[in-house]
This record gives C-alpha cells, structure tokens and sequence, in this order.
C-alpha cells in the first residue's frame, strides 16, 4: 500500500503568492512548475495525477509537495550548490609568489611582465597565472600616471587659488587664463561606411592634411563659468598681453585676480610697463607641476571634446569659425564648475592632494 501524500493547506495570501508567482512573466520555468505542483495538490490531487499532469516523475512532485509543507513558499527555491570544488589549494602561497617575482625586474629584453613570463620564471602555467591576477585585480598591461609637485610653496599657493575658488573677494572678478597651443587644423576624409553585411558605420581615414595650426587664448570667469577666448598665429607675450587688455576692458572698475600656470611669458615683472598700466590686476600663479588646479583645463578638455577631436578642417580659418561657433553656444548655457573631493587609493602618490579640493 503506498503512502499516504502530504496534505497541502493554503492560506488566501499563499495562494495569492503562488499564482502571482506562475503569471510573473519574469518567472523561470522551473520554479512555475514548482507553484503549479502545490496549488494543484491543495486541490487534493494525487502525486501520481499531478505527475501525468505535469509531465514530470512522481518523485519530484513528493518532493516539492514535502517542502512546501516543511518550508512554506521560501522552501520552492534552490538549495544551495557549492559547485566544483577549487583544484588548487596553494593559491594564497601562489599570489604571493606573484606579487614578490613583479617586484623584480622581467627576464632580459622584456620592458615589464607578462602572464606568460611570470609562468616561466614561476615554472606555472600561464593560464593559471592571469587567473590569480583577476583574483587580485591586477592588470600588468594597464598603466596609472600622476603628477606630483615638487613646488616648496606648493600649501600655499594652492591654498590661495583654491580660496579664490571658494569666495573672491567683495568687487572682484576671478578668472582662470590659460592658452591651448598649436591646435592644428587637419584635414580628414570621413563619412558612412556601408559593410557587406547591410551595416552601416562612422569614422575617419588614417590618414589627413595638414593646414596649419592656431593658438587659442582663453579666459573662464570662475563666477559664472562663461569663457571669453580669442585664437593667435603665435604664442608669445606680446598675443599674451593682447588677449589680457580685451579680457581686463570687460571689468572695469573691479579687481581682476587671474589665475595662471608658470610659462615664462604669463610672469611679469613689477616694473613692467603693463603692470604699472593695470594696478588693479592681480596674478596668481600655481604651483609647479599642477596644472590641474587651474578651471581653464577643464573648459579646454570640454572643447576638445566637443569641437575638435573627430573633426575636419580645410584652413585654419574654419578652425577658428568653429572654436568661436562653440564658445557662443557654450556661453549661452555656461554654469560655474562644481568641484567634488575624489575616493583615491590612499597608497598613491596623489592622494596627498585629494582632500585640498571639497
């Protein structure tokens, strides 16, 4: 005589469940199936009826019937697999094995390691190799770079700009000036593609012309964040002090500080003719080697960007056109710069500096 099957009881909400759970067009098909066993036995159905029903064994329609009643709705899942079980079991001593070898300099005629290197130094397969790195988040072919200022006074004088950035004195204006060399004017064939198999692709040819190149002066009121540029065939003092006397006529009567990085042409002497013309300009140089505390780079970056890169010009009079085509667009939208403190590896040689800007 077989055994008797496990009565199956529903409440109203685990009915509701179970029949939200088989509609749900999200479900997989087995934990359906699943739903479907136990509100089909809650209609007293035999395990042998639900079985021809379901086009499954006997014994799988016990065995969840079984743990629905022991486990409830939580009880239709999976169990837990713990999978295969790891081959290796020196792999802790094997990373670290890794990590000392990449400390010491790569076989000869090799510039860094590489998986299969390190596997014949190690006497390791390779494969295995590359898996304890992912394991470790190392990437021997990628490459972080940084800059480090080697300023003495590098505290103070970001201290100044940075306090400039946070709140300019009362009638003054802030802007951050810098100029952007040798933009040059190339000349490239693109268009669309089509490829054989219907698709249809972008982009440029290798190859271009040159038609010279253009110097691009430019100003960011830190304020407002709108830029005020103007393009030069040379980069000496002389455009330098040029742009400087349309940039300052547009604040008269204010204190002008101006940011700027050390190229020997932006540092004027107190006797400078200019200087004495313009007392109420005030210069503001950063540290060495740390360009990026000036706002001007960010805006360059965005023109970049925006304007130039992937683009064709046939003279460097187009080029102008468009760099001043998108400076008038820029201004019209132009909002100050929201600087925000970065998560850096406290390890690396630029987290001194993260926290100098919140």
């Amino acid at each position: 005589m077989s055994r008797p099957c496990t009565p199956i009881n529903l409440s109203a909400p685990e009915k509701s469940e179970l029949e939200k759970l088989i509609r749900a067009p999200r479900t997989q098909r087995r934990h359906a199936d699943r739903a479907r066993i136990v509100l089909e036995a809650a209609h007293g159905k035999s395990n042998l009826e639900i079985a021809a029903i379901m086009r499954t064994r006997p014994a799988t329609v016990s065995k969840w019937r079984v743990r629905f009643d022991s486990e409830g709705i939580m009880g239709l899942r999976d169990d837990f697999r713990p999978g295969r079980p790891a081959i290796h079991n020196d792999s802790e001593s094997l990373r670290q094995r890794i990590l000392e070898q990449i400390d010491f300099e790569p076989p000869s005629g090799y510039a860094k390691w590489n998986g299969r290197t390190l596997g014949e130094t190690l006497g390791i397969a390779p494969a295995r190799i590359w898996k304890e790195l992912r394991t470790l988040g190392i990437s021997l072919q990628r490459r972080h770079s940084w800059c480090i200022s080697t300023d003495p006074e590098f505290d103070t004088k970001s201290a100044d700009i940075i306090g400039l950035y946070l709140g300019a004195p009362a009638n003054a204006v802030v802007l951050s000036v810098d100029e952007k060399p040798c933009v040059q004017a190339l000349e490239r064939q693109q268009g669309w593609l089509k490829m054989p198999d219907g698709r249809s692709m972008t982009g440029f040819a290798h190859e271009y012309k040159r038609h010279g190149t253009t110097n691009l002066f430019a100003a960011l009121n830190v304020a407002t964040g709108q830029v005020k540029a103007r393009c030069f065939p040379r980069k000496r003092r002389e455009e330098f002090l040029q742009f400087l006397d349309s940039v300052t006529a547009c604040h008269q009567g204010k204190e002008i500080h101006l940011i700027l990085d050390n190229l020997s042409v932006h540092k004027l002497k107190s006797d400078h003719h200019w200087v004495k013309r313009h007392p109420h300009v005030h210069f503001h140089f950063t540290p060495t080697h740390a360009s990026w505390l000036n706002q001007i780079e960010v805006w360059f970056s965005i023109l970049s960007r925006a304007a130039l890169k992937g683009a064709s010009f046939r003279s460097v009079k187009q080029l102008v056109d468009a760099i001043e085509s998108f400076l008038q667009a820029y201004n019209e939208t132009a909002a100050p710069f929201e600087w925000t403190k970065i998560r850096v590896n406290k390890k690396s040689p630029e987290s001194k500096y993260a926290n100098i800007i919140n």
